[in-house]
């Protein structure tokens, strides 16, 4: 008893210990079905639909025995190299529900898989309506027989069929094996029917058959139809070919109902082959005996029977056999024959009937099969969610998880083309569905063969990528030489579904062929691209942007976008200074960030024992090959003056060492600094806080804390910064002071090509003297366009050497105070000695030696500040830093120069290596 109550509180399941009481009423597991009944079976009865027993005839007297018999090949090679690859492809991993489409999508990727699953389950619910108007036409002619009409030959179609697909979609609610049992009785039906038509082959025709163009076995009427006899508007290879080729496209009915196999990797490649070689069997045997043994034309009428000798006047091959048709030749009126009667392999029988059950079976199980089929692969479609409006339908019912929602769907596009009732029409729209999917399916083979995956390793291995290849563009060549505008209708419907997951980019990832090229492609050409040589005119900011985690510094992030986006590559760099490791999914989750805000970027984190450590090891390791960054891109260190003094020294190191490296550098600065790491209250315990260095982070949270701020941090609403909005008609300001080879006038150039910055208007501030102002513009003018440059305005600063206002140079003093090492304030301990135990201090000496550089910085500002308030981005030459400037001081410098600046302000050095060019060479 313990043990029946734990398995009914919902632990680990008891065992069977034969207690009936213990145990609820055990409910039926699913059907599952075997490769016979489950697919070769399903296959042969699609493959013999409607078709077969009434255009055959039709198409062997227009083509003749020899051509019709390539048409059946023909077509027996497309869907054997088809089957072929769909039995790869179903060996490579397993399969569940949605058929065809679940392989081309798994294979292929959700862009090329959604499409095709929608063309793919419409097709099938245009086959359903195909073979029902099929079944419709045989009731219409039986009616007719007997005088029954009840509106008018097209309607009574019309109306039949609807009755019928009606009955066919109460047996598939019924459940899977309702319409197991159904298509085995129909299975069973079609072998008697074959039996009863070969059988009347044989034997002797009566004067009836004689008078409706059978005469049995005969060579002449053998050789007489070897021959092709093209008639009417539809007489041509092609024409027959798109009419005969729906006969062939039951080959992926088995693979359809995937989910409902046993063991699909095996039912799928066995079953579908042997129902591809019984089938061609079949129709090549029904091909050449009824065109052996029936001619083209004949009247019905026993009145027209030749007695004694006399052939004269008589035309046709009946005259030989003693009949005499020349009347209805002539005026072309005869209604029967193999060129005239859809009814003709009833009539070749042993008996009539039979052959009408036949047909009913056919045409009934292939309707049945793909109304099972077009729900099933459509349901699958609508549970990936590829597209959002069709989700209503993924929901499925029993213990099969039957698609009752996508059965009524399916039910009503049957009926809307059923309202055709024209069997030719709606076999050529199917012809170029179907070709359309075989081609992907073979394409899908062939992509996955080439990428030479490590992961494609199918289990069937009697298949060649470049046979698939040759089935892919056979398909191709076949839609438009079948119908060309619905060939092209059929691809712009794929073309627009296609565009539309590409733009919407679902968060799907299924390991596809794609990603493999797309790896293959990229590792070729970063290994191609290192053997060539740099050149002025390829150069292209390649960031390394030490953000820190990206979400928390939006800013910077946006910053380096605007000028690096679809143009040059962008690593945003986290360096960890606590020694635990970090969770994957804070990692998936920063990355998942990027994505939803469009940043093309990638991140990597490591650890590190300091800042400057991380940052040396970001340096000389990131990129690959010449996917390398040349640009290092900071956050301005807002509240140097209150973090600690060894971070300062980090920092200002950070940048010796970029220059060191040979790397250009670019500092942000935001009024209300970079970090929002307080938007999410991430707890700050000790190291660099979230407003003093925008590149590292010092975080000690505990660890529920931190799951709660990761979690949030994926689902959180992304925030907006000022480089995402529209900055209509303002100015870019560049304060051009020293030629750095370029990157100062490059970056602002970039930024204008963004929608956001277009209509900003770039103005360039240069140093000059005022004899010489005019000169100097012009100069600049005429260098700026022969770089290519679109520049509003140059202004010369003929001022900057001026001393600055008593209020700014006290502003900066007070700032360096707290840095100062005063000499008189040294008793006993040398300022040496001093010095070297706390480096960024400045003293007496060094404060006096810097001083006019000093002056300069705050002059500078006070010239900005006059001229840049309102303007939508300031850029300014960082100051080369030197190796005896102390740290404290030189930090000082950075933050008077942007300091009073009410938008971003950004400090950006070149390394001296030309970035710009007007040499067309």
């Amino acid at each position: 008893m313990d043990r029946a109550s734990t398995s009914d509180s919902g632990s680990l399941p008891a065992p069977d210990m034969g207690n009936e009481e213990s145990q609820g009423p055990q409910e039926k597991p699913p059907v599952r079905f075997g490769w016979i009944i489950g697919v070769m079976v399903r296959c042969m009865l699609n493959i013999w639909g409607v078709i077969l027993f009434l255009r055959l005839s039709w198409i062997t007297s227009q083509a003749g025995i020899v051509l019709t018999c390539v048409i059946i090949l023909m077509s027996v090679v497309l869907t054997s190299v088809t089957s072929l690859s769909i039995s790869a492809i179903s060996t490579n991993g397993r399969v569940v529900s949605g058929g065809a489409y679940f392989m081309i999508s798994r294979t292929l990727g959700p862009e090329i898989g959604g499409p095709i699953g929608m063309v793919f389950s419409f097709a099938n619910a245009l086959a359903c309506a195909l073979n029902t108007v099929g079944f419709a036409e045989v009731v219409r002619d039986m009616m007719q027989e007997f005088g029954a009409v009840m509106v008018d030959s097209t309607n009574d179609v019309r109306i039949v069929g609807v009755i019928t697909v009606t009955v066919l979609l109460l047996i598939s609610l019924a459940g899977m094996e309702w319409e197991s049992k159904t298509q085995i009785l129909f299975f069973l039906v079609l072998l008697v029917s074959f039996a009863n038509y070969f059988v009347g082959t044989v034997i002797p025709p009566s004067i009836e058959k004689q008078a409706f163009g059978i005469f049995g076995y005969r060579g002449d009427i053998f050789v007489e139809n070897l021959k092709p006899n093209w008639r009417g508007p539809q007489g041509s290879f092609f024409q027959m070919f798109a009419i005969f080729f729906p006969a062939a496209i039951g080959i992926l009915s088995g693979a359809n109902i995937s989910g409902d196999l046993k063991d699909p990797a095996t039912a799928i490649p066995k079953g579908t082959l042997m129902a591809i070689f019984w089938t061609t069997i079949s129709y090549l045997g029904i091909a050449v005996t009824v065109g052996g043994c029936v001619v083209r034309d004949a009247s019905g009428n026993q009145s027209h029977i030749l007695t004694g000798n006399r052939t004269d006047g008589c035309v046709g091959l009946a005259c030989n056999m003693g009949w005499n048709f020349t009347d209805c030749i002539q005026s072309q009126s005869c209604e029967f024959g193999l060129a005239n009667s859809i009814k003709v392999l009833g009539q070749v029988s042993g008996f009539y009937y039979l052959i009408t059950a036949g047909v009913f079976a056919a045409s009934l199980s292939s309707a049945l099969g793909f109304l099972v089929s077009a729900p099933k692969v459509f349901q699958c479609l609508c549970k990936d969610k590829i597209y959002p409006y069709i989700i209503f339908f993924a929901k499925g019912y029993g213990k099969n998880d039957e698609p009752l929602r996508a059965y009524i769907l399916c039910y009503i596009i049957a009926i809307a083309f059923i309202l055709i009732a024209e069997l030719n029409t709606i076999a050529a729209l199917i012809s170029n569905f179907f070709l359309c999917s075989y081609c992907l399916i073979n394409f899908s083979c062939f992509h996955a063969s080439i990428t030479n995956s490590p992961g494609w390793r199918p289990s069937f291995q009697y298949y060649s990528k470049w046979t698939a290849l040759f089935g892919a563009v056979v398909s191709v060549v076949l839609m438009f030489l079948f119908t060309w505008w619905a060939a092209l209708g059929t691809f712009c419907i794929i073309l627009f579904l296609f565009g539309y997951v590409n733009y919407s980019k679902p968060q799907i990832n299924w390991g596809s062929s794609v990603q493999a090229s797309t790896y293959n492609m990229a590792l070729s050409y970063s290994v191609s691209l290192t053997g060539v040589e740099d050149h002025v005119k390829n150069f292209r900011p390649q960031c390394l942007v030490l953000t820190g985690p990206p979400n928390q510094r939006p800013a910077l992030v946006d910053f380096v976008g605007s000028f690096t986006k679809q143009i040059s590559l962008m690593i945003c760099g986290d360096i960890i200074l606590d020694r635990k490791a970090q969770p994957q999914e804070t990692t998936d989750s920063l990355v998942e960030w990027m994505n939803k805000r469009k940043v093309r970027s990638f991140y990597t984190a490591l650890f590190a024992d300091n800042f400057r450590a991380g940052a040396k090891q970001l340096l000389q390791a990131s990129g690959l090959g010449k996917l390398k960054p040349n640009t290092l891109v900071l956050g301005f260190k807002t509240n140097w003056r209150d973090s600690a003094l060894e971070s300062i020294e980090d920092y200002i190191s950070t940048i010796y060492d970029t220059f060191d490296y040979n790397y250009c550098l670019c500092i942000l600065r935001m009024m209300d600094g970079l970090d929002i790491s307080e938007d999410f209250e991430f707890e700050v315990n000790q190291g660099f806080e979230p407003d003093e260095n925008v590149e590292s982070q010092d975080q000690q949270t505990n660890e529920e804390d931190t799951a709660d701020d990761m979690s949030d941090e994926g689902s959180s609403d992304q925030i907006n910064t000022v480089f995402q909005n529209n900055q209509g008609k303002k100015t870019i300001d560049v304060y051009w002071i020293a030629d750095d080879g370029g990157l100062t006038l490059l970056v602002p150039y970039l930024i204008t090509r963004r929608r956001r910055w277009r209509r900003c208007k770039v103005r360039v501030f240069i140093v000059g003297d005022e004899q010489n102002m005019e000169e100097s513009r012009n100069e600049m003018l005429f260098l700026l366009r022969r770089f290519r440059l679109h520049v509003s305005d140059v202004i010369v600063m003929t001022d900057i050497e001026k001393h600055p206002h008593p209020k700014s140079l006290s502003r900066f003093v007070d700032s360096v105070a707290p840095f100062r090492l005063h000499d008189e304030q040294q008793e006993f301990v040398s300022v040496q000695e001093l010095r070297q135990s706390a480096p960024w201090k400045i003293s007496d000496e060094e404060f006096e030696a810097f001083k006019l550089k000093s002056e300069t910085k705050v002059r500078l500002n006070e010239i900005i500040r006059k001229n840049s308030q309102q303007t939508a981005l300031v850029l300014v030459s960082l100051p080369v830093p030197q190796s005896d400037c102390p740290s404290a001081l030189y930090m000082a410098w950075l933050d008077t120069l942007t300091s009073g600046l009410y938008c971003p302000a950004v400090l950006i050095r070149g390394n001296q290596q030309n970035v710009l060019t007007f040499y067309c060479q």
